[in-house]
Formats: structure tokens, sequence, C-alpha cells
């Protein structure tokens, strides 16, 4: 079928070229033989009059005109595929779809284990595809590449539908035989001690506590950088380091770990929210929705940490830093 003197199953040949990046598994992956994506090939090159790919070894590296031509043309094949190919009724119970996610350890272990353990239950041949926080995510979501995204409110785009999810706070960790928590903290003990901190993305994205010491001018001792929030107990058991984390999962490795659990001297005690982002073209797709109804039940049961009558913390500190910024966070991490 020819759309304004474009062949439209040309988009499909130059979609599986421009994933696979190679004319032997570009043409297996929509079912093609070699000489006939060969020839849709050639033909694409004589309607963009562009060559599209060129050869490094056995690879297809595109063109800049291929490359720009790459997010309009999968989100167009996406739209059709969520909107008209795919919409027929979604049932739990027989469906083997695979969810690709992207989430942080954090949330995983806090919050997301409610949602696999329900779906083992009504659903048992669905499965999950989760992977850490990333850059590229926003163009993953726009490309509709995952199905949920979930990180703080604060760091969500406005770009594509989003929902809270359940709020924490964050603290101060380290082990129980750490003596310099044994009386209530201060500013100048936290920042004098070493400190374990996560960093997220191959951009190294700080977390929100780093963050909010540099908008302020101050700078800790960072003894040790790792890649998650559940590496963290470890690296500070049997040390006199200390690290921030949120509320939720340091009670959740203080239940095995001897954590010492105490409260910050800095204006993060404010209860943060984590939401949950899906790509607008699967915003009326049956399986999403069905999903989306199961995390946002879930979340639904997460009670606000400030919202219990129990201590927060083993111990409070003292000398509360106060913003003396009120400039808004214009980017950030993604826990």
């Amino acid at each position: 079928m020819r759309f304004k003197g474009l062949d439209l199953n040309l988009l499909v040949a130059l979609d599986a070229l421009l994933a696979e990046r190679g004319l032997t598994a570009a043409a297996r992956s929509v079912k093609l033989s070699q000489p006939a994506m060969s020839a849709a090939l050639a033909r694409l090159r004589d309607y963009f009059q562009d060559e599209l790919f060129t050869m490094a070894g056995r690879e297809f590296i595109p063109t800049p005109r291929a490359e720009g031509l790459a997010p309009a043309i999968r989100e167009a094949l996406l739209h059709i595929q969520h909107s008209i190919i795919s919409w027929q009724p979604f049932d739990p119970a027989q469906s083997d779809r695979r969810f690709k996610i992207i989430l942080s350890d954090y949330v995983t272990l806090v919050f997301f284990e409610r949602v696999i353990e329900r779906v083992v239950r009504e659903a048992p041949a669905v499965s999950f595809e989760f992977r850490p926080p990333a850059d590229d995510s926003e163009d993953l979501l726009r490309c509709g590449e995952v199905d949920l995204v979930i990180l703080p409110e604060m760091f969500t785009s406005n770009a594509h539908p989003r929902a809270r999810l359940f709020e924490d706070v964050h603290a101060c960790v380290g082990c129980r035989s750490n003596k310099q928590l044994s009386e209530p903290l201060t500013f100048d003990r936290y920042m004098s001690m070493g400190h374990v901190v996560v960093k997220f993305g191959n951009t190294q994205r700080p977390g929100i506590e780093e963050w909010y010491l540099r908008e302020h001018g101050h700078k800790r001792r960072i003894d040790l950088v790792v890649q998650g929030f559940s590496m963290i107990p470890h690296m500070v058991l049997d040390t006199q380091r200390i690290a921030t984390m949120p509320l939720r999962l340091a009670r959740h490795f203080a239940k095995s770990i001897p954590l010492q659990i105490v409260e910050l001297p800095l204006r993060l005690l404010l209860p943060f929210t984590e939401a949950v982002q899906w790509p607008a073209l699967h915003n009326s797709d049956p399986a999403s929705l069905w999903m989306r109804e199961m995390v946002f039940e879930e979340a639904s049961r997460m009670a606000s940490p400030l919202a219990t009558a129990e201590p927060l913390f083993d111990r409070t500190s003292t000398n509360i830093v106060r913003p003396t910024s009120n400039r808004r966070i214009s980017s950030g991490p993604e826990l």
C-alpha cells in the first residue's frame, strides 16, 4: 500500500534494519528473505535519496538521515500496533505478556514485590523484565519500549501520563556498633563521617540528598559510591560509615542486618512521593490498563511513614539544617 508515494511496508523493513543493524537479522525479524530485505533497502534509499546505512564490518551504521527517521517510524508503528492491531480483550489468566518496567532496587523491594505476588496468583504466565533507572527513560516511554517507569514525582516528565503511588522519607543508617550514632546526630558530624552514596545511570546522577547538599554549598566525605540502594547496608556493616536512604528500605534491611536508623540533620524528612508513568501510546491498551490497576491498588495499601504513631527513628538528630535557597529542582536523580 502506498501513502503519498511511499510503500508503507518499507517502514516495517526500515524499523527492523534500525533495530537489528544487519540485513540477515532484520529480514529474519520480519519474516522476509534476505534478497527481499535487500530489495526493500534499495527502494528505501531511492525514496529518501540517502544511503541510510553504511557498513562497518558486518554491522549497518545508520546515517544521520536514518537516525532522524528512527523515532518517528517506531512511534508510528507502535501506535498502529497498540491502537488497531492489539485492540482485543485482555485475559490475565491466559496472557503471557512480558511487562518491561524501569524502577530502582528500592522500589522493587519495598513495593513491587507486592505486585509480583498478586500477579503470580492472578496471571501465572505473565512475566516481568526489570531495568534500572536510565538516562534515556523518557525516550523509552515516548517510543513505547517500556511499559512503566517508577521514580520520584519531582522527576517525572510532563510529556507522559502519570499517577502518584506512595510516600516515603529519607533516613541516615549505620551499623549498630557505630558509636558515632550513639547520640543525636549533628549536621557537622554527619558531614565529617564517611558516606556510602548511590549514583544512577551512565552519567552518575547523584541521589536526592547529594543534590540537596550541593544546592546549598555543602560537601560531605564520600568513601564509597555504589550502584543501588540494596548495596548500602552491607557497605556500612561493621564500619564507621553511614549512608542516606529511604526509610522504608532501611526498615526492610534492619529486619536481617544490624542497622541503626537515625534522623537526618537535613530538611529531607519531608516526604517524597514515588510516581508511575506509562507511554501515552499505551493509555488505552487493555494489558497496560490491567497492570496499572494492579499497581494502583497495591500502592493504596501503603500508608505514609509519617502517618504511623510509632517513632520513625532510633534516635533524633540535632541542628537540623534549613534551606537557604528557594530554587526549584530542574533536574535530578531517579530512585
